[in-house]
């Protein structure tokens, strides 16, 4: 079957009317291209998030029953995010911060009822707003380190490293990650094109520009990732052999791009200075490493969490790791929610994204930076990064979407298996 027929199959496609559809789009496209001003609270994103969940419902929102996993761990992960607020009675900002954690959860919960309907298009219209608002923040970066515009570099930087339209470089770096693995991805396993080439290197000459020790750590796990999957689902030898010569050649063409921006003094300087394994900050009695020695004894101290900052009002900073930040914060029940949200995600990515389909690349890709952005939760919070919970709720709901889909294929070709799958979530090889 092609990818033509099954971008057709029976329980791919909207039925809703065209109107509503087109409004839906719009929106989704203006949301997302909002997504990279973050530099104020609550910035323009979480406002017309609102109205992205209204053109939802007026176009039809369907809950596909696998999203009551996400749902519920979500649901018991803010609970008990609630319940630790007694903690904290009357401490500033508390409130505010639980909050955003259970406006993220719904945010997570509404992309992924978004994309199990109308899925290619939907992917389309986020994809073409996620690409041209990480490359226009890339632009807002080079423009603030650089200094090219009189009065504004400080906008747009942070000690002396890009930030974007972000507060902080160490969230910059990462948003970028996504749309620059799509790129590529689509470069290595499918076809070059001038304009990937330009987009690429726009996004890593921002990603370098982020200075972010857990940025680049991010995207070489993410990168390694994408060109893994891609090679197990190749269709055939000649297309393993292009994306291992493809690979091997983007590593090459990477380095000497690295190398020809090291060449410029400012960037080597701090590269220099950014590449060391560890920083003033993460040793000594008030580094990071000592600070997660003492989060590890409080986690075991406090059952039901000590509630949101108060880890960092007890002992001065915070620990920077997101695990040990998710029991602290929201309690052992909460702690776990959060690991097996996590990993439950990653199974499920993991399964759907070898299944043959239209979207298999954006899951192929979001699954990627899904785990990258785990692996660097090892060194700092990633429990409020907006883009994080975008990735959750796009593999929830393309999984959604591709067991669906096999679900149809297989009720063309046998009924019997089509009932099972669909008891079991099963999802079928799809060739």
């Amino acid at each position: 079957m092609t990818a033509a027929q099954l971008s057709t199959t029976p329980g791919t496609l909207i039925d809703a009317p065209p109107l509503r559809e087109r409004l839906l789009l719009l929106v989704l496209f203006v949301t997302v291209l909002a997504s990279s001003v973050a530099f104020i609270e609550p910035s323009p994103h979480d406002v017309l998030m609102g109205a992205l969940a209204l053109a939802l419902l007026i176009a039809g929102a369907r809950i596909d029953r696998i999203l009551a996993v996400p749902f519920t761990l979500l649901l018991i992960w803010n609970l008990a995010g609630l319940m630790s607020l007694l903690n904290v009675v009357g401490q500033e900002k508390t409130i505010q911060y639980t909050g955003t954690s259970i406006y993220l959860a719904l945010a997570a919960s509404l992309f992924a009822c978004l994309f199990t309907q109308n899925t290619s298009q939907r992917l389309a219209t986020m994809r073409a707003a996620y690409v041209t608002t990480a490359v226009l923040s890339t632009i807002l970066g080079v423009v603030g380190y650089f200094h090219l515009l009189p009065g504004v570099g400080d906008l747009f930087t942070l000690y002396d490293r890009a930030t974007g339209a972000f507060k902080d470089p160490n969230v910059y770096g990462p948003f970028l990650i996504w749309p620059l693995l799509f790129v590529l991805d689509r470069m290595v396993a499918r076809q070059i094109y001038v304009s990937d080439a330009v987009i690429a290197a726009i996004l890593l000459f921002g990603l370098l520009l982020s200075f972010s020790r857990g940025a680049w750590f991010n995207f070489a796990v993410s990168c390694c990732l994408v060109v893994a999957l891609v090679f197990l689902t190749a269709p055939s030898p000649r297309e393993r052999w292009r994306v291992l010569f493809l690979s091997g050649a983007a590593v090459v063409a990477l380095m000497l791009l690295v190398v020809f921006l090291l060449s410029i003094p400012s960037l080597h300087e701090m590269f220099d200075i950014r590449a060391q394994l560890f920083q003033s900050y993460d040793v000594g009695q008030g580094g990071r490493f000592r600070l997660q020695e003492l989060a590890i004894g409080s986690v075991l101290a406090f059952p039901n969490g000590m509630g949101p900052f108060e880890f960092s009002r007890v002992y001065g900073l915070q620990q920077h790791n997101v695990y040990l930040q998710a029991f602290l914060v929201y309690g052992w029940a909460g702690g776990m929610a959060y690991l097996l949200l996590l990993f439950s995600t990653v199974l499920v990515g993991l399964r759907t994204a070898l299944v043959r389909s239209p979207w298999q690349p954006y899951l192929i890709t979001a699954v990627a930076a899904f785990i990258g952005t785990m692996a660097e939760g090892f060194v700092i919070d990633t429990d409020h990064w907006r883009h994080f919970y975008l990735l959750l709720g796009m593999i929830w709901g393309l999984a959604a979407a591709t067991y669906r889909q096999a679900r149809a294929v297989s009720t063309v070709a046998d009924p019997g298996l089509a009932f099972a799958r669909s008891r079991y979530f099963l999802p079928s090889s799809i060739g």
